[in-house]
């Protein structure tokens, strides 16, 4: 015997919504397992580490340790991330002005190089893959998926702690 659920009844306009959220949901992890799948073929190659270069020239100098937050990597991830990168001469350490002790990661000339080819790179796959779409698909697709990460970037606690994981439930029995 059929469950309730199972048997249709009228359509509600949230309905569609409901239907759209549950798609959405199912994609997500799709589309994580595919940019895995891209990471796995970049670390193959030897550039898992060049990711990092891109919020260092968007925001300039930073501490290994604030890199690593930002990017949410483990940072012994980061850390060797960064000595290849040292290594390859793509970035290097400079003294923080505001404490002597420590350092900020900058990116070199042959890094800003590096990091245009990588580009250069994204969007001649992203070009062929996108040969057969309409301009205004793609327009759409750019301006929803940008405000899609704005959104769940946005929704991300601002500290580790604040993860209900990481937080003892004091409920009162």
């Amino acid at each position: 015997m059929p469950s309730s659920s199972a048997v249709p009844g009228p359509a509600t306009p949230g309905d569609d919504r409901l239907a759209d959220l549950r798609t959405l949901s199912e994609q997500l992890p799709r589309f994580m397992r595919l940019v895995h799948a891209l990471k796995a073929g970049q670390a193959a190659e030897g550039r898992a580490a060049l990711v990092l270069l891109f919020p260092l020239e968007r925001l300039g100098p930073l501490r290994q340790g604030a890199l690593a937050e930002l990017v949410h990597a483990d940072p012994s991830t980061v850390s060797r991330h960064v000595a290849a990168l040292i290594e390859q001469g793509l970035v290097q350490r400079v003294a923080d002005e505001s404490d002597g002790r420590a350092s900020r990661l900058v990116v070199t000339d042959a890094g800003h190089a590096v990091l245009a080819q990588v580009r250069t790179d994204r969007e001649t796959h992203l070009a062929q893959v996108t040969a057969g779409w309409p301009a205004a698909d793609l327009a759409a697709l750019t301006h929803l998926f940008g405000r899609l990460l704005d959104d769940l970037t946005a929704s991300l606690p601002t500290e580790p702690a604040a993860t209900p994981a990481a937080v003892p439930s004091r409920e009162k029995a």
